[in-house]
């Protein structure tokens, strides 16, 4: 452990860790950023709303079925334990082990956290195939709609029966 993780939250937080995954994620953006501008890839002029708000929802939707979905617990597996099951089949992770790996499992199990390297993601493939990314967008857009839809039929049936 580094003197700065020593003095820093008594060691619990796992500062060179989030330095690495910092790093990871600007020189994958700058990898990005170089080979698209090589391939002589545009950026847009503009971003419509309607492509923010279909970005935003893909965003929401993946960053949760990352970080919650019970179907995808074996990406978090290695870097975080289980705490709880809680409703529409989502759970409960928490991070576990020390340095790099607690970092990892402080992403993968935020979906906040995780938003920001999703985003990255759609929007650097809105940048370089923009139907594929628009059509992705969609169907996770479709499946954010669809929760919501289950959570307003379920919370009806609750209120009508009783």
């Amino acid at each position: 452990m580094t003197a700065a993780e020593r003095s820093y939250d008594q060691g619990k937080v796992p500062i060179a860790g989030y330095a690495a995954l910092a790093a990871t994620f600007s020189t994958g953006a700058a990898l990005f950023a170089v080979v698209a501008r090589r391939r002589g890839v545009h950026l847009p002029d503009r971003v419509p709303p309607w492509d923010v708000a279909l970005l935003g929802a893909a965003t929401f939707k993946a960053s949760r079925l990352l970080t919650k979905d019970k179907v995808t617990s074996f990406l978090r597996a290695p870097f975080t334990r289980r705490t709880d099951e809680i409703p529409a089949g989502e759970v409960m992770d928490e991070p576990r082990g020390e340095g790099v790996r607690r970092a990892v499992g402080d992403l993968v199990s935020c979906p906040f956290c995780t938003s920001v390297w999703v985003a990255g993601a759609l929007v650097g493939g809105y940048v370089c195939v923009p139907r594929a990314a628009r059509l992705v967008c969609a169907g996770l857009g479709a499946v954010t709609v669809g929760d919501w839809l289950q959570f307003a039929w379920s919370f009806t049936e609750q209120k009508a029966e009783g």
